[in-house]
């Protein structure tokens, strides 16, 4: 029987706290880094959809979700209970509504309906309530890293390096820091090493 391997895309937010999430939780497994202009033939043949990051489990298992990625990784080792505080919530905010509002904002190009900064402030709205958050706990579910900040860590960056300037000047000091501790720390640098 073959081990576990991760079809993965290093710079993809989804990708990268699916890495994080199976890295921390020891889980043994090859990632394949894909191109995304020329995706392997057996990763469409497990995920039609064609995206990053699938999970093809020993067992046979498929899993074509990041969340559900992660979810699954927790599952088998979790030392740390980053499960403990219910995020489900703030993790549907961001992927379903941040995420939206950071796509515009940084390929503000592809839709002219607006300028660029109409976009930013949409997202701004959802950092000011994770600045609000970090106001009252070090973490965004409470005082230690959980799974809501490994889920939301990649997204925010994405967002900060759109304007970095703009980024570091806003009126979000406890995120700005939040997020330099991240990016600092041994386990997003070790995702993001070349495979």
């Amino acid at each position: 029987m073959i081990g576990h391997v991760l079809y993965s895309f290093r710079r993809c937010p989804y990708a990268m706290r699916a890495r994080m999430a199976l890295r921390y939780s020891g889980v043994a497994l090859s990632i394949i880094e894909v191109s995304l202009k020329a995706k392997p033939a057996e990763m469409l043949a497990l995920s039609p959809k064609g995206t990053v990051p699938v999970l093809a489990c020993a067992d046979g298992q498929v899993i074509e979700q990041s969340l559900e990625i992660m979810l699954w990784a927790l599952a088998q080792h979790d030392p740390d209970h980053w499960l403990g505080p219910d995020s489900s919530a703030l993790i549907e905010e961001n992927d379903q509504v941040f995420k939206g509002s950071l796509d515009r904002y940084k390929y503000a190009i592809r839709y002219p309906e607006h300028p660029m900064e109409h976009y930013r402030a949409q997202g701004a709205e959802f950092l000011q309530r994770l600045e609000d958050r970090l106001e009252q706990t070090p973490y965004l579910a409470g005082g230690t890293l959980s799974l809501a900040d490994v889920a939301l860590a990649p997204f925010i960056r994405q967002f900060a390096h759109v304007d970095r300037q703009w980024f570091t000047e806003a009126p979000y000091p406890r995120l700005n820091a939040w997020l330099e501790r991240f990016l600092a720390s041994e386990l997003f640098t070790s995702v993001m090493r070349p495979v």
